[in-house]
């Protein structure tokens, strides 16, 4: 009997021989194959009537699947021999998907040709632990690609997924591979959004006077909007910063569980807004961002709620940085200078005639 034996190949550009195959698969003749496991699914296509497995890996060959193989063109078949130490591909995405998700993720199962995918188990925003990915994908032969970190993300998207790129796979190596996921206590998240009860403040001695007529509210209602988050009051107020403050405790008092104020958030000495949020008792506060439009915002908190101060380009620019620490914000992040400066890396806003945010390079 010739058996075809089947070397593990790492595809990560390292040594060959680097992944230690003890058994694997082999091939052999259709009748010789009867009463043994099929290593892989085999795919059947009928035009215009069916494509997709006509046998699942794992299939006991019978007697009777004989003439049916041969319609498909098949001569030998994989069948599967499992040595010590050795996993199959669809049981190393399994044992994968376990030790990548974290709190928000699941799982689409059966895996299929050792290969998983990852989804939100509710709307929220993704989390990605992006230097334990890359350590995971310096593992031989795994494999794990994702969405961008903080993306929004619905339920039942797929955020991820992984495979072992080999049918079988040597189970230390695997291990290797699920350590780097459990010790990050998952690569992947989903956070859930809140949706607070907002104040939002007005400033500018123009909209106050009614010289002009205000932009902002409808912006960020809109936005507010696409979250949930019920609006529980719209204040004007001119350039004063005492004014300002007294709103914002006014707005405190009321419930507001998240605080947004436009305008007065440039470098001019009538731009008093920045200043005014700090009087209001604000800490933690942070000015000025690397990302373009928006390099004017602000934010911090009073107590447990988040403040952000929000510069005019919101008013001219479909997508701003607004947009992108929005989610974050309402998922309870505290943003830190450090943070906002990672942002840099893919912050600049091309500017395209029609906006197709957030199917784009901004903010990613």
């Amino acid at each position: 009997m010739h058996r075809a034996r089947i070397s593990g190949l790492n595809l990560k550009g390292e040594n060959l021989m680097a992944s230690k195959y003890k058994s694997s698969s082999y091939a052999v003749g259709l009748e010789e194959a009867v009463g043994k496991l099929l290593a892989h699914d085999i795919t059947e296509i009928r035009p215009a009537q069916f494509k997709g497995p006509a046998f699942k890996k794992g299939h006991i060959v019978a007697v009777e699947d004989i003439e049916h193989l041969r319609r498909l063109g098949k001569e030998h078949l994989y069948v599967l021999n499992l040595g010590p130490g050795e996993v199959h591909e669809d049981d190393a995405a399994l044992r994968l998907a376990e030790a990548l998700a974290g709190q928000g993720v699941t799982w689409s199962l059966p895996p299929s040709e050792g290969k998983i995918s990852l989804k939100a188990a509710f709307r929220g925003l993704l989390k990605v632990k992006v230097d334990a990915l890359t350590d995971l994908n310096m593992v031989p032969d795994i494999c794990c690609s994702s969405r961008h970190n903080n993306s929004v993300v619905e339920q039942g998207d797929v955020i991820a997924a992984t495979r072992a790129i080999p049918l079988v796979i040597d189970e230390e190596i695997l291990d290797k591979a699920v350590a780097i996921g459990r010790s990050s206590a998952g690569i992947f998240s989903v956070l859930p959004l809140s949706n607070p009860a907002t104040g939002i403040v007005i400033t500018g001695n123009e909209v106050f006077n009614g010289i002009i007529e205000d932009k902002f509210a409808p912006i960020l209602r809109r936005k507010l909007e696409a979250f949930g988050c019920p609006i529980l009051d719209i204040s004007f107020a001119p350039d004063k910063r005492d004014v300002i403050a007294a709103i914002i405790k006014r707005q405190l008092e009321m419930g507001a569980r998240f605080i947004m104020v436009a305008g007065g958030m440039s470098v001019d000495p009538d731009d008093v807004s920045r200043l005014a949020i700090a009087d209001a008792g604000a800490v933690g506060l942070v000015y000025g961002t690397p990302v373009l439009p928006g390099a004017m915002f602000l934010c911090g908190r009073i107590g447990e709620v988040p403040v952000v101060g929000i510069p005019a380009c919101v008013l001219y620019y479909r997508t701003t940085i607004l947009d992108l620490l929005l989610p974050r914000v309402l998922a309870g992040e505290r943003i830190t200078r450090r943070e906002l400066a990672e942002m840099a890396h893919g912050g600049f806003c091309l500017g395209c005639n029609e906006c197709r945010y957030p199917v784009c390079p901004f903010g990613k």
